[in-house]
């Protein structure tokens, strides 16, 4: 017989006392952290703990008694219930302290790094709507509030059927339901009306186009991809779970006829267990395969499959900073590391006499190259594969020693192979651009253990306004 679970307490009077990882709050308990979704410095609430560890613990707010005064009003219906943006009723000045903050923090703390000047973190201008990429679910087991439970029930207790089926975001932690989402303030309006538009037409015909059962693994409508430029170009991907030519045509005809303004119109059909499509044939339905950004006069072409910064207006100031600290110069050889679709490596190409560019996705090399092709720059090379098995000595000694690398890894960091690779080809500057400052921490306190590169400047970028998410760029100097 399984023992009974102990009962947790209610802690009355629990005073917040900052912000933390993950997009929490935290407070001290009997000498212990305790970690609060959804709190506000200054708050003072009756806390419901859900969890207690050996060096923290977890709650939830049950009765907010004394709001902060530092709180503001969430402006999207679907907050504390979404799973994103959890910083809505949090001012935007308090969240870049907290990001500013949480970069010095892992810098100082965990790479134990001396940083010769941190400059003012730069904020986003907008902060609602600033997705420029969003992705979402068709699943025929929607979320239920308490309301509808009751009317679900009442209503297949008198022989009905109850209408179960969502088009939205995963709920954390249940794989197969999603939050029905009404309005979305991270990505543009149109995206708001295309996403009603396909939920509403598929459920009126819902035998026609049943949503996906993710648990199943049936049905026809499985995820709905869209994104924007800022030059004002959209694309659109429907990802059907099978061929159904008759259904298909009807769906994105009628997509096409309502929203002229749609620059590619595409489609897949994915038939494995999971969502991703980056090893899926795309389909074009209508208009060009790709939609284009730009950034000082150069253009960059987006694939379905392609990676680009979500934040476009912020990519560019990004981009910015990491050109700045690279101090570049008209004969200087740069290394750009996890290039991508050859964002960084473009951007830079007209300040020095040439680029190698480095990334894993064969896909997003391709990119990278046609990008160089449509901009006229000559002056970029742009290799595929594994960064620890493609960045080796040799390959430097085949491409010539770089005077500047560019890295932008991903969360995880770079691999030690990497950077010791790095260090033996002895850059005059190294540019770190990281999306985690754990890891760049980390990363950091390898490049500099032999006291031969310094960190020297550092700057936070914020991208994603309302997270706890943050981009921080950090200058090297070799030291001769």
């Amino acid at each position: 017989m399984a023992r009974k679970k102990k009962e947790l307490p209610l802690l009355r009077g629990v005073q917040i006392e900052a912000l933390a990882g993950e997009g929490k709050a935290l407070s001290h308990v009997e000498g212990q952290v305790l970690f609060v979704p959804f709190g506000a410095p200054g708050d003072v609430c009756d806390i419901q703990l859900t969890r207690r560890k050996r060096n923290y613990l977890e709650g939830r707010i049950e009765q907010l008694t004394s709001p902060s005064p530092r709180r503001t009003e969430p402006f999207c219906s679907h907050f504390t219930v979404c799973g994103g943006c959890k910083w809505q009723h949090i001012p935007y000045d308090l969240q870049l302290e907290t990001k500013d903050q949480v970069v010095r923090d892992a810098l100082e703390r965990i790479g134990k790094i001396e940083v010769g000047t941190y400059y003012p973190i730069l904020g986003s201008e907008r902060r609602e709507r600033y997705r420029n990429k969003l992705e979402f679910t068709f699943s025929n087991r929607r979320w239920l509030f308490p309301g509808e439970l009751d009317e679900v029930k009442h209503l297949e207790e008198g022989g009905g059927t109850p209408q179960l089926s969502g088009l939205g975001f995963h709920l954390p932690g249940m794989f197969d339901k999603v939050l029905d989402i009404d309005r979305c303030y991270l990505g543009a309006g149109i995206l708001d009306d295309i996403r009603l538009f396909v939920r509403d037409y598929c459920l009126s015909q819902p035998e026609r186009y049943p949503y996906f059962d993710l648990r199943r693994q049936e049905g026809l409508m499985r995820t709905l991809m869209m994104r924007t430029t800022s030059t004002g170009e959209l694309m659109v991907v429907v990802v059907f779970f099978r061929e159904d030519e008759e259904a298909r045509q009807a769906l994105l005809g009628a997509i096409a006829e309502r929203f002229p303004a749609i620059t590619a119109l595409l489609y897949v059909i994915n038939a494995k267990a999971n969502d991703t499509i980056s090893d899926q044939e795309i389909h074009c339905f209508y208009g060009r395969d790709y939609i284009e950004e730009e950034m000082e006069g150069l253009r960059f072409r987006i694939g379905p499959k392609s990676f680009y910064q979500t934040n476009s207006e912020q990519a560019y100031e990004l981009y910015k900073v990491a050109r700045e600290f690279a101090e570049l110069q008209p004969g200087d050889h740069v290394y750009d590391l996890y290039t991508g679709t050859g964002t960084i490596a473009n951007f830079v190409a007209r300040s020095c006499a040439s680029v190698v560019g480095i990334e894993y996705v064969p896909e997003a090399i391709e990119d990278a190259k046609v990008n160089s092709r449509v901009n006229g720059i000559d002056n970029t090379l742009f290799y595929a594969g594994d960064m620890k098995d493609i960045l080796t000595p040799e390959f430097i000694a085949q491409h010539g020693e770089p005077d500047v690398i560019i890295t932008d890894p991903p969360r995880a960091g770079m691999h030690e192979d990497v950077i010791t690779t790095i260090l033996g080809a002895a850059p005059r500057r190294i540019v770190y651009v990281s999306c985690n400052p754990a890891t760049q921490a980390r990363d950091l306190q390898l490049l500099t253990a032999s006291g031969r590169y310094v960190v020297t400047k550092s700057r936070a970028v914020d991208m994603f306004p309302h997270t706890h998410h943050i981009e921080n760029v950090v200058q090297l100097v070799r030291q001769d």
